[in-house]
């Protein structure tokens, strides 16, 4: 008890008040008005603008790709990804049930079915040992490529999430997935900003989305994006989500089936504009990292930092608890005091939707489940 009285109020003293401090706060500190007043003047606030286009090109540069695809949000970014590497109704995808829920909808969405494989304890995603030995179990390579001999299905894809900002071990990863003859497509939905041995998240997997939704390190309301090396995937990408409308200068022809995924150049906007305050929020979290740091390394409670080789963005911090009646006990005494705290998800294997589906044991993953705990990480 007297250690989360102790967090509270350090909490309390960092972010200068004792009124209710949120988890994780937008801040509009730069262009947004200004922006967002251009949107109006022009009249330009669907899908067609400058600044989606300006928003695009940001993204590309910011995660060093080749091609960017603005979407309405981070799922839907997933959901297309997915399709473009060729998953199908029927098929199977491998990801972490440690996860949020967009990540296994987006794959119901494509009539796929996701396999729950377990996630490391130091990164919280998903392990590549863990993949490695699944498919030394399960994986049947073949000339189209991998298959699930259990279920007999095709393996399409490997959607791994940075839990947090903090990226994954990519490197073991993407050796296993290019021996199975697996597509990568990174979620990187909460990793903006994150580096991997000094390249960006999403710019390891075959494609890779990222999130804008209210309450990510920048924000447009709600928002999302594609990214991508292979142009003609970011090329087809946008093709999709532009509902698969045959250019023409006036005539309305659409050849496949295609999504209304686009972002409004509102959103853009006031995308842009966030992303030239990027570095500096960045820079802002990771003091507010240390700080925490310090000040956990003097209590029983355990700070979650950066693994070697990476630079986390620290979208949301965390701290892991003993065991799950600490964890309780601290969610309850925290939100009783106007410090907002939240648990990490629940494995996505214990919704009704993905009772059913294959998994390995989650050793980790249920050990995570029942300590981890996101704190206050706005950025001040």
């Amino acid at each position: 008890m007297k250690k989360i009285k102790e967090t509270i109020t350090f909490i309390q003293d960092i972010y200068k008040t004792k009124d209710f401090i949120p988890l994780h706060a937008p801040t509009f500190r730069g262009n947004e008005k200004k922006y967002l007043q251009e949107t109006i003047d022009t009249t330009f606030v669907s899908s067609v603008g400058a600044y989606v286009d300006l928003f695009e090109k940001k993204i590309a540069l910011i995660s060093k790709t080749k091609k960017a695809v603005a979407v309405v949000n981070g799922t839907a970014g997933i959901q297309v990804a997915l399709r473009l590497v060729g998953v199908k109704e029927g098929d199977e995808v491998i990801t972490q049930a440690l996860t949020f829920v967009a990540t296994a909808n987006a794959i119901s969405y494509n009539g796929a079915s996701p396999i729950f494989l377990d996630v490391d304890l130091d990164t919280m995603g998903l392990s590549s040992n863990a993949v490695s030995t699944f498919l030394d179990e399960f994986g049947d390579l073949r000339e189209d490529g991998c298959y699930n001999k259990k279920t007999g299905k095709k393996i399409s894809a490997c959607l791994p999430m940075h839990t947090f900002g903090f990226p994954v071990h990519l490197d073991e990863l993407k050796k296993i997935c290019d021996y199975w003859n697996i597509p990568i497509i990174e979620d990187a939905a909460e990793s903006l900003g994150s580096e991997y041995k000094s390249k960006p998240t999403g710019s390891f997997g075959e494609l890779g989305v990222f999130s804008f939704n209210g309450n990510k390190i920048v924000t447009c309301g709600g928002g999302g994006a594609i990214v991508t090396n292979n142009e003609n995937l970011g090329i087809k990408g946008k093709y999709l989500t532009t509902t698969a409308k045959v250019p023409h200068a006036y005539e309305f022809f659409h050849d496949e089936l295609g999504y209304n995924f686009r972002m409004p150049n509102l959103n853009a906007a006031l995308a842009c504009a966030q992303l030239e305050q990027l570095d500096i929020f960045i820079q802002n979290k990771r003091k507010l990292a240390l700080e925490y740091q310090s000040f956990f390394a003097k209590s029983e409670l355990k700070f979650r930092t950066e693994t070697p080789n990476t630079k986390a963005n620290y979208w949301l911090m965390c701290i892991e608890l003993e065991n799950l009646q600490e964890r309780d006990l601290f969610l309850a005494e925290t939100n009783n005091s106007n410090v907002m705290t939240r648990p990490i998800w629940q494995l996505m294997f214990r919704l009704p939707m993905y009772t059913h589906c294959q998994r390995d044991e989650q050793l980790n993953a249920q050990y995570l489940e029942e300590r981890i705990v996101n704190i206050p990480s706005s950025v001040r």
